[in-house]
């Protein structure tokens, strides 16, 4: 379909509840969305791609055709949404890429040596199927947790195949195993040792801690006190395990706090989970940086929940989310419990949020490279200023005092990287006085004069011109572009009391702030210091010259040579000022040496 025929068919649809497929030409899905009205969410689309983001005109470009179910409510196509979303996993959603859900642990006590496994979800084969309890390394270390408690086989070694086969394996050695390879071991101590496991895994602890502690104290009745020993240890063992509250029957927390958290060019949405107020376990995902993170974090909390099989009994958000209540009730409706999803205003509620927000930024900022980062600051500016991603930019600024050595200095930024080799200073001529105006017209019409020329090391242009300045400098800059017939995009930065650039200005007036992202405030303020330092660095270099060789020109019989030896012994024009007249008399002709003395001491000359 053509983009019109795509308008037209949009417009046409009804104000009804429901979802919209979008296909491209291969038939493929590549988004699907819900919406409470389907005709206007869809036509948004279709109407001004100019005011979409980059990642929406790049998915709208590849539309070729697109269906929609008309729900008979939101919540139905709520349902409808997220069933379509794990079918399909649309390219252009933004999407779990671990949707396994949570992982069970199982135990058979038909088995004549049942033995803890994990495994994906729950088989109809009569088996005991425990959990879920979290992630997989939760998991994991709570079903070796109990393993190593009750000193259960934790080997590959099939019972009773290969009892007494060979000699027992190392966890034997370090008392992690009861050695239940080797020949005279009772089946019935082990069904009870795993019957003991089971009980653990339903929660039961105390029940567990008074049987092995009854058995203890049997086995030292008997004068069993190496038997009592280990039942003992076995008992410490029991106690601490119930103490850490890993497991809650059926549930993996009573509590999920969701956080969200940025960088330049990566984003995260993570869980922390809480039972009985212990934290027990971190799920998080990352992706590039969201257009909208509401509807980012509503997307993949949906497909979080969805794909485990469970809920909680509170979730914490850390804003607001579209159809929250909705989700609760479509929670209800899969797992029989309706989580109560709020954001929290006060309290230990808020920290917790905090916490996982941070988490959320961790992992972001970890797997961030500075290349991404730099890019990503990009793109932000490029948003700002209503452009594609600057990838080049140029920075002009002019150093003087009082009116003397003027110069102007111009850097040069590459994918957010300085390119120094593109550095470039100009010493501005014609100007006997102080005018900045007239300094920056006159260094950006030097500079574009060579780039129209096709000079080297000036023919490429810049994304954007940024002149240290604010509306005045911009609009002089423009005109010296005009003058050699070219058009770029041009701001001025303006400072803030601290003479930090807090926001870019238009020739035109209209002012960015910058200063509320903090990425883009410190790129652009490192550009503007850079541009300063290169500017005074050459300004100060030119006026140490002057001031170094034209004072001693002025001094009768003080050529080139004697001014070559005086600075060679002297090292500054400071230093020769302070010299008396025998150490001057020791390097000079005695006329010469009293020239010099005296003008740096007029006083003692008049005397």
């Amino acid at each position: 379909m053509t983009f019109d025929e795509l308008k037209d068919k949009a417009l046409s649809l009804p104000y009804a509840p429901g979802v919209y497929i979008m296909r491209n030409k291969d038939d493929k899905v590549i988004y699907v969305g819900k919406a409470k009205k389907l005709k206007n969410r869809v036509s948004q689309y279709f109407q001004n791609t100019a005011s979409h983001t980059p990642k929406t005109r790049l998915m709208v470009s590849h539309i070729d055709h697109f269906d929609v179910i008309v729900a008979a409510s939101e919540f139905e196509a709520l349902v409808l949404e997220c069933s379509l979303i794990k079918r399909y996993m649309p390219k252009y959603n933004i999407l779990l890429k671990d949707d396994k859900g949570y992982p069970y642990l199982r135990l058979d006590m038909r088995e004549i040596y049942p033995r803890i496994t994990m495994v994906s979800k729950i088989s109809d084969d009569g088996a005991g199927y425990y959990g879920p309890y979290g992630s997989r390394g939760v998991t994991q270390d709570l079903m070796e947790a109990i393993r190593l408690t009750l000193k259960l086989p934790g080997c590959k070694r099939e019972f009773p195949r290969d009892i007494g086969k060979d000699r027992p394996c190392l966890n034997y050695h370090m008392n992690q195993c009861g050695g239940w390879c080797q020949e005279g071991k009772s089946c019935a101590e082990y069904r009870r040792i795993a019957e003991q496991a089971r009980q653990l895994l339903l929660g039961n602890y105390k029940a567990v801690a008074a049987e092995i502690k009854e058995q203890m104290l049997s086995a030292a009745d008997n004068l069993e006190f190496e038997l009592a020993a280990s039942l003992r240890d076995r008992l410490n063992a029991v106690e601490t395990l119930g103490k850490k509250q890993l497991v809650t029957a059926g549930t993996l927390a009573d509590t999920d706090v969701i956080g969200y958290g940025a960088t330049e060019a990566k984003a995260c949405f993570a869980v922390l989970h809480f039972s009985g107020g212990n934290l027990l376990d971190k799920d998080y995902e990352v992706f590039p940086v969201p257009d909208d993170k509401e509807a980012a974090v509503s997307s993949l909390l949906k497909q979080y929940y969805l794909n485990r099989g469970l809920a909680p009994r509170r979730v914490l958000l850390p804003f607001e989310i579209e159809d929250a209540e909705l989700f609760s009730q479509l929670l209800e409706q899969q797992f029989g419990r309706k989580p109560h999803l709020r954001v929290p205003q006060r309290g230990d509620n808020v920290r917790l949020v905090e916490l996982a927000c941070k988490n959320a930024y961790e992992e972001a900022e970890r797997v961030s490279s500075r290349e991404e980062k730099n890019l990503g600051t990009l793109n932000l500016l490029g948003k700002m200023l209503a452009l594609p991603p600057p990838r080049r930019i140029e920075s002009f600024d002019i150093s003087n005092i009082s009116g003397t050595d003027i110069v102007a200095s111009m850097v040069v930024f590459e994918d957010g990287k300085p390119k120094k080799k593109d550095y470039k200073r100009f010493k501005l001529e014609g100007l006997s006085n102080q005018d900045d105006y007239a300094s920056m017209k006159q260094v950006v019409k030097r500079r574009f004069s060579h780039y129209k020329a096709g000079d080297s090391g000036f023919e490429t242009a810049p994304d954007l011109l940024l002149i240290d300045g604010g509306i005045a400098h911009a609009r002089v800059a423009v005109e010296a572009l005009q003058e050699l017939g070219l058009t770029m995009n041009v701001f001025g930065m303006v400072k803030d009391d601290r003479h930090r650039t807090r926001a870019l200005v238009t020739p035109e007036g209209q002012e960015i702030r910058i200063d509320s992202n903090q990425s883009v405030f410190s790129f652009i303020g490192t550009i503007q210091e850079e541009t300063h330092r290169f500017a005074i660095t050459y300004h100060r270099q030119l006026r140490s010259k002057r001031l170094r060789y034209s004072e001693l020109d002025t001094i009768p019989g003080i050529g080139p040579k004697r001014k070559q030896e005086l600075l060679k012994t002297f090292k500054s024009l400071t230093a020769i000022g302070a010299a008396s007249l025998a150490e001057l008399e020791r390097l000079l002709p005695k006329d010469a040496a009293a020239a010099v003395y005296h003008h740096f001491h007029p006083a003692e000359e008049e005397s």
